[in-house]
């Protein structure tokens, strides 16, 4: 004896696509704006200076000294390229036209291995590009690498998210609730 089943019981493999939201022009330029002027004002800070005997010495893998945008670029699909090796690395996503900040990040792995599977930041990156390029606008984004990072992960994580939160890169999630995530999934 078969069952029959009902209509609103029966599971479907079919999904309806919701259309995903594009940001207006306007508001992207804003966007942006907002987050070149912040990263502005932290390039001009000068960095605290020793001001006694008694002071520790600041590190050279303090936040305050390491300036991304003065870094060495690199393409922004780094992880395809060789030249990296086994090297351990704080790394920034950075667009060169205005220049914004864009993600920081750290790997105990080669680029390589870390950008291979499943990686969020990949998908912002392709939807920034995807949107600047609907609204004819100029998009150079590439990477940059800091290898001069403690080899000690725990330093290093400590490392990346004073440099997230000093620079508010809008593609690391410390800063959603600062810029939204217009590049991510809905």
């Amino acid at each position: 004896m078969t069952k029959q089943l009902k209509l609103f019981e029966a599971s479907t493999p079919y999904r309806v696509e919701q259309p995903k939201k594009l940001m207006p022009k306007e508001a992207l330029l804003k966007w942006k704006s907002r987050i070149f002027n912040y990263q502005q004002r932290i390039l001009k800070t000068e960095p605290p200076k020793q001001t006694s005997l008694f002071d520790a010495p600041k590190s050279h893998c303090d936040s305050d000294t390491i300036n991304p945008f003065e870094l060495k670029l690199h393409s922004s699909q780094f992880y395809r390229m060789q030249e990296h090796g086994d090297r351990i690395c704080i790394y920034f996503i950075i667009d060169n036209t205005l220049p914004l900040l864009l993600y920081v990040g750290e790997t105990m792995q080669t680029a390589k291995d870390r950008w291979t599977g499943v990686h969020d930041c990949r998908d912002y990156i392709s939807n920034y590009i995807e949107l600047h390029r609907k609204y004819d606008l100029d998009v150079k984004v590439c990477s940059a690498f800091w290898y001069d990072t403690p080899a000690n992960r725990t330093a290093r994580l400590k490392l990346e998210r004073e440099l997230i939160l000093r620079w508010q890169s809008p593609f690391n999630k410390e800063n959603w609730s600062k810029y939204g995530k217009p590049f991510g999934k809905i």
